[in-house]
């Protein structure tokens, strides 16, 4: 025995391990693309191995080569076609199998690159069950085939009438990317953002044509609603960078940002220098010293630079760390600000209607904040009396460690984005979640009933109310949106008509005060089985009649069916699974074309003719099916 321990514990030549390059993604795969996820989220793994393939046909249009790119999505098998010059033929296998290889390290012909270390298509490669490339040079092609990296044939090199340009076909590994689904409004925005961001290119995927004229002006034209605008779009392009400018009527701040083409969704130095400079660049117009609040409050913008050797906090280059807009020139901070004092101001000079209106916002936002002051103290005060971490939330451990550096910042942002708060409602429910989350990164907020209806009531109502108070101390939001404590806000409540209620009740705070946050995907609806099946030898989990139906059917006989009418009935050992690694949740997603106050009105405003017409008719098919049934 005393041998076994002594060997369990040995540090000796056996112990260093050397992988190759697929199987150290493989066993790393958050290192190279980020969460894994099951595609409810947009960072999810499977639209990145997607994007970093498009990335390398955004790279070659940016250089001039190529104006369109052909996409397909068809049983789970992505095809994506480019223009451009091709891989050379004698490097096809290296450049998707080989770290460390690419013509992304020569400046001179990469320029202004979305990526830089020539890891993309290597993670796709090794990430997927099968992973097909081939390059069209000249007249002529070269394939080869991989599965999980490993290369299955290399082809020999032929003659083709095909353009120069890319194929890459994959497919998944369903072992990494477990019970994962494509949303296509993830995709769809997607495109469109490459699209904003290099005017002139066109992008067809599943036959439906992405193309923008005006840049960042048509995104903000598609992300805004025109009625609800103060001021026209204020667009400006200069060297280097371009941006998109204007306020709406709702709350909070509002920001696209993007770096080489590549959407920071965690913003960085570029949108930090952004925001600086907007306000400095009001107030010397104005010759003001207006709260920087009031200016940016209501603020809808983007902006786009691109950059020599941008240095990103991960591989999934989501947010800008330090970055060199060219050899010896400004930091960023004096690019973005030297661009915004000139051309904002001479903007502004030259609209002096646009500026008025724009004046007017500011000052309202002054106003509403003056006369929130008082509120807010007060209502921070109940909210340490409340005692909110005993009484309406049960914590998790994780807390963001603002002094990490290097890989252990990457780890800490890692681990960020698994953060997760539980609304649900009721003890019993409550008291299921708590017992069977990861108490690491799961915490549980409980609502005592249902919450107000908060449609067309100010945010002076958010301090009020004592619920509303304590959940956006709980999201720490109460300062600032990008404080946000947790990466995911979970709606957990029955699937009855009170549950439902109460979903609505959720989605309309959120959409009326904090629309930021359905924005930028943090809002998810949880997915709990309706069904359980099972006999002696397996137990089925259903979601819907369908899938009980078909479980009956698997398991034969007369197997055990449990109707689950609520979460507490779900049994905190049962219920561990539900909202472990392979949770289904569903994200509360805006289209583009969706504008928030009119979708208020609709549902949660007083009843008006074009709802009720929507639930008798619906009343009416429902009935009909019955009739049918009987």
């Amino acid at each position: 025995m005393a041998e076994e321990k002594k060997n369990l514990f040995d540090y000796d030549e056996d112990s260093i391990k050397t992988l190759d390059w697929q199987e150290h993604i493989r066993l790393r795969p958050g290192m190279y693309i980020g969460k894994l996820g099951d595609g409810s989220s947009p960072d999810d793994g499977i639209y990145v191995l997607m994007k970093e393939v498009i990335d390398n046909c955004i790279d070659e249009h940016t250089m001039g080569y190529g104006k369109h790119i052909d996409i397909t999505l068809e049983k789970g098998v992505v095809t994506v076609r480019d223009y451009g010059r091709g891989i050379p033929l004698g490097k096809v296998v290296d450049v998707v199998s080989k770290i460390n290889t690419g013509a992304k390290y020569d400046s001179k012909v990469f320029q202004k690159s979305v990526g830089l270390n020539g890891v993309g298509t290597k993670a796709v490669n090794a990430l997927s069950n099968y992973f097909k490339v081939t390059a069209f040079r000249e007249g002529k092609e070269k394939t080869a085939e991989f599965e999980k990296g490993v290369l299955l044939k290399e082809h020999k090199e032929q003659k083709t009438t095909e353009e120069n340009g890319t194929l890459v076909t994959f497919i998944p590994d369903d072992t990494v990317f477990k019970n994962y689904h494509y949303i296509h409004e993830y995709m769809d925005n997607q495109f469109w953002n490459y699209c904003y961001l290099n005017a002139g290119l066109v992008i067809n995927f599943n036959g439906k044509r992405y193309v923008s004229k005006n840049g960042l002006l048509d995104l903000l034209q598609r992300k805004t609603n025109e009625d609800e605008l103060r001021y026209p779009i204020i667009h400006l392009k200069g060297e280097d960078i371009e941006v998109a400018i204007t306020h709406e009527n709702q709350y909070g701040e509002e920001y696209y940002s993007f770096v080489n083409g590549q959407f920071t969704t965690q913003g960085g130095t570029h949108l930090a220098a952004f925001r600086e400079a907007y306000v400095k660049t009001i107030r010397d117009f104005y010759k003001k010293d207006y709260d920087a609040a009031d200016i940016r409050g209501s603020i809808c913008a983007a902006v786009s630079v691109r950059v020599q050797e941008p240095v990103f906090e991960s591989q999934t280059k989501t947010k800008l760390g330090s970055a060199v807009v060219y050899e010896g020139g400004p930091t960023m901070k004096n690019f973005v600000g030297d661009f915004l004092s000139r051309d904002l101001e001479l903007y502004l000079h030259k609209n002096p209607s646009v500026a008025e209106a724009l004046k007017k916002r500011i000052e309202q936002n002054e106003r509403e904040r003056k006369e929130l002051a008082g509120i807010k103290k007060l209502a921070n005060e109940r909210a340490k009396k409340a005692n909110l971490h005993n009484k309406k939330l049960r914590d998790c451990r994780y807390h963001y460690n603002e002094e990490a550096t290097g890989k252990d910042k990457e780890k800490v942002l890692e681990k960020q984005k698994e953060t997760t708060l539980f609304i649900t409602e009721g003890d019993s429910a409550s008291g299921s979640i708590t017992k069977s989350r990861n108490v690491e990164t799961q915490a549980v907020f409980s609502l005592r009933g249902k919450p107000l209806n908060s449609f067309g009531l100010t945010k002076k109502i958010v301090y009020e109310n004592e619920e509303f108070n304590l959940l956006q101390h709980a999201l720490n939001i109460e300062d600032d949106y990008e404080n946000l404590r947790y990466n995911n806000i979970v709606i957990a409540t029955d699937a009855d008509v009170d549950g439902m209620h109460i979903r609505l009740l959720l989605m309309t705070f959120f959409l009326q005060f904090f629309p930021d946050l359905v924005k930028n995907g943090h809002v998810f609806i949880l997915e709990t089985p309706l069904f359980r099946v099972r006999n002696k030898q397996e137990t089925i989990y259903c979601y819907d009649e369908a899938e009980k139906q078909a479980a009956i059917k698997k398991l034969g006989g007369k197997p055990e069916i449990t109707r689950f009418k609520g979460l507490g009935e779900i049994s905190p050992e049962e219920f561990a699974r539900f909202i472990g690694p392979e949770m289904k949740k569903e994200p509360v997603m805006l289209l583009p074309e969706t504008h928030i106050q009119q979708v208020l009105e609709y549902y949660m405003g007083k009843n008006t003719p074009d709802r009720q017409e929507f639930i008798i008719d619906n009343l009416k098919v429902e009935l009909d099916k019955v009739e049918e049934e009987v």
